[in-house]
């Protein structure tokens, strides 16, 4: 058996807090995975349902945040559930909003809920850190983390963040923590798809790249060859050449000579 514990506030003038990420991602674990109803039991509220074969609690404590460790420590002793089978999730300062670290053991890095948990029940749970952001200034992180997440964040990265975590939690249930984080990452910030390059474009490439030369600009495969050179190499005929560098008079035969030409082709007398 698993116990995931999502950590807040109990209350709705806490709901909205950027602080209380860790109930939003549990409640809609519960809904997407079709738990049963939650029940009060264990100071907190509990749901149950099955995830990937595994028997899954998913814990919200209402003993408000800085206590959390109380109700989490009353689960696992009535269930004997081993803390590395305990995954929380919590909100990060030191995360960018939107991303997503999944940790196991160390310290609580000075989240009052870790610190309760810590205390109550050991260190050697996993903790999905759910960045929320830092605003810059030690003074305005109480503000910060208990102030409610704009209108554009929950359309926006928050709602993406949550669903992913719901929707790849199987990931993490069976072990796969990289999976789980390198998942739910694409889903919060789609990678963006590479466009091939169309024969045309790389045609224009290449031609580009051969005349780098100024007497080359407009004869591709002449790269590196001086102006005269390059009016040598076009084709067999005289033509080419006499239509590059001919003087006025092998004009004046070649406009004549293209003239009977076309009198010819249309039945015209001259």
């Amino acid at each position: 058996m698993f116990l995931v514990v999502g950590l807040g506030n109990p209350g709705s003038g806490y709901a909205g807090n950027r602080h209380n990420i860790g109930f939003m991602a549990a409640d809609e674990i519960v809904r997407r995975h079709s738990f049963g109803p939650w029940r009060r039991k264990f100071q907190g509220q509990v749901a149950e349902g099955e995830i990937a074969g595994s028997k899954v609690l998913v814990l919200k404590p209402e003993t408000f945040m800085n206590l959390s460790g109380q109700s989490v420590g009353e689960v696992l002793r009535f269930y004997k559930i081993p803390i590395e089978d305990v995954i929380v999730l919590h909100d990060e300062l030191d995360l960018p909003p939107g991303k997503l670290r999944v940790k196991r053991a160390g310290g609580h890095g000075g989240h009052n809920g870790l610190r309760s948990i810590d205390a109550h029940c050991g260190k050697e749970y996993r903790r999905i850190r759910l960045g929320i952001g830092h605003p810059g200034d030690k003074a305005r992180v109480h503000g910060h983390v208990l102030g409610d997440f704009s209108k554009s964040e929950q359309t926006g990265w928050l709602s993406a963040l949550i669903d992913g975590i719901a929707q790849e939690l199987p990931r993490l249930i069976a072990g796969d923590d990289s999976a789980f984080m390198s998942k739910v990452a694409n889903l919060v910030t789609p990678p963006k798809p590479r466009v091939p390059k169309t024969p045309k474009a790389e045609k224009a490439g290449k031609a580009t790249s051969a005349g780098k030369n100024k007497g080359d600009a407009t004869l591709p495969g002449a790269a590196g060859a001086d102006a005269s050179a390059a009016i040598d190499d076009i084709g067999t005929g005289g033509v080419g050449r006499a239509e590059m560098v001919a003087p006025d008079d092998k004009q004046n035969g070649a406009s004549s000579t293209m003239a009977q030409a076309l009198a010819k082709a249309f039945g015209l007398k001259k």
